[in-house]
């Protein structure tokens, strides 16, 4: 009969709704880090945050900050590719922004905060349907995706400069290690030459003038 078709069909489309939705996740963005600019150190982190997750169709966004100081919107592929913030499709600065995935395809996200989207803080989802497939880039996203591809290399990691040790017998580090001292400069160099002498000329004197000492 075709109502108990129909309602069978119905009853099906519920059903997977049902399952679909009791498993929505979810995701902070950018796992550990907070949303913020991105450090020197890692500029790709939310490129790289995108191929850790496995979104699906009804999961959720995070987004963590200080209130008073950043906020996160969603905003179109033309927007994120030349970071015009100007007419976001949403914004939240409540410090903790939730936005959820409810329709597939592309979406967008940076912060209003003057320079932060040029500085690497956007981000860009690839939202599957509901079966789990993927809709094809469309000639905006494309440009999105290219702009966003363009970050700057990781920074190669550097040493602080070491000091002369102060002296200080408290000395405190948590390795549990020695203190270093190391002479930086050029003329640190030459402090330590003079010294070295002067005291080689003081014990070479002192063990002519006083044997005994």
């Amino acid at each position: 009969m075709p109502g108990l078709s129909a309602l069978a069909a119905l009853v099906a489309v519920l059903l997977l709704l049902l399952a679909h939705g009791c498993g929505a996740q979810t995701h902070k963005v950018g796992g550990l880090d907070a949303w913020a600019v991105p450090p020197a150190s890692k500029p790709d982190v939310y490129l790289r945050w995108t191929t850790t997750i496995h979104l699906k169709l009804g999961d959720s966004v995070m987004f963590l900050y200080p209130p008073d100081h950043d906020d996160a919107v969603e905003v179109t592929a033309r927007a994120i590719a030349t970071c015009n913030v100007s007419a976001p499709l949403r914004r939240l600065a409540d410090g903790n922004s939730v936005f959820n995935l409810t329709a597939p395809g592309r979406a967008y996200y940076t912060s209003t905060v003057p320079g932060h989207c040029r500085r690497g803080q956007r981000l860009s989802l690839d939202v599957p349907t509901a079966n789990g497939t993927y809709l094809p880039p469309t000639a905006d996203d494309l440009v999105a995706l290219a702009a966003l591809a363009k970050v700057a290399a990781p920074a190669p990691p550097t040493e602080p400069l070491l000091t002369l040790a102060s002296g200080d017998d408290d000395y405190d580090d948590d390795s549990g290690a020695a203190p270093r001292a190391v002479a930086t400069g050029a003329g640190s160099v030459l402090v330590l030459a003079a010294l070295s002498f002067g005291l080689l000329v003081y014990g070479d004197v002192t063990e002519r003038k006083f044997p005994w000492i």
